[in-house]
């Protein structure tokens, strides 16, 4: 499921934004000023953003010159601003779209369904996932760790790109196992306890210096933070 965070101030736009892009089958946040909105996108992945220009605290041109520093997530400017020179502006500084207010809802879902279909294509065309110093290459179906190609099984190469997939999310042993071998999940977790194992030990031995994977203990697997 996409991940969009709303940067609003105006707190009945930002819920009715909300509710319509939920009701789109999306996973949606909230944020209400810029400098709750700007934590909020350096702590978790969204995969778009929805940003007003004035916001108490961090004004809207502040976030999206911040935000081009560290992800490339495709944005869209909500704003009362209509002045052609305002929105040449935001999309030099690396905006994707302009909406200005007041908006249908319809249009706005229209073109956040748009935005995300091209990021997702890009994404396809784009196949490599990096963190910290592990590159993996779905074309290739390769993962380097410092350098050092690794030598993964089947299995240990899909658990590995579900992870680089999804950054920031907790994945359940049944999450894994059910996403990994396609079958239900009946209880017994040896065989995701085992390939994580292994993959745990191909990693520390690739770089014994950097930790890839944490257990969160009663609840299941994540990459570390960074």
């Amino acid at each position: 499921m996409e991940k969009i965070l709303i940067i609003e101030d105006n707190k009945d736009v930002n819920q009715m934004l909300k509710e319509t892009l939920v009701n789109d089958g999306y996973e949606v946040h909230s944020s209400y000023d810029g400098m709750s909105g700007l934590k909020e996108l350096k702590l978790n992945q969204y995969d778009m953003l929805l940003l007003d220009i004035m916001l108490p605290y961090l004004s809207g041109d502040q976030i999206l010159r911040e935000l081009r520093t560290f992800s490339d997530i495709p944005v869209i400017i909500l704003s009362a601003k209509d002045m052609v020179s305002t929105k040449i502006d935001l999309l030099k500084l690396g905006a994707d779209d302009y909406i200005t207010k007041p908006f249908d809802l319809g249009e706005v879902s229209a073109r956040v369904s748009t935005h995300l279909r091209r990021s997702h294509l890009h994404k396809i065309t784009n196949p490599i996932l990096i963190y910290k110093d592990l590159v993996l290459d779905m074309n290739l179906k390769t993962v380097i760790v410092n350098g050092i190609l690794l030598d993964l099984t089947a299995k240990e190469y899909q658990i590995m790109e579900l992870l680089m997939s999804n950054q920031d999310k907790l994945f359940s042993k049944i999450n894994i196992y059910e996403s990994i071998w396609n079958e239900e999940y009946l209880g017994d977790d040896n065989a995701v306890k085992t390939h994580m194992s292994n993959l745990r030990t191909k990693l520390k031995k690739a770089n014994g210096e950097n930790e890839y994977i944490e257990t969160v203990w009663g609840l299941g697997y994540r990459l570390c933070k960074k």
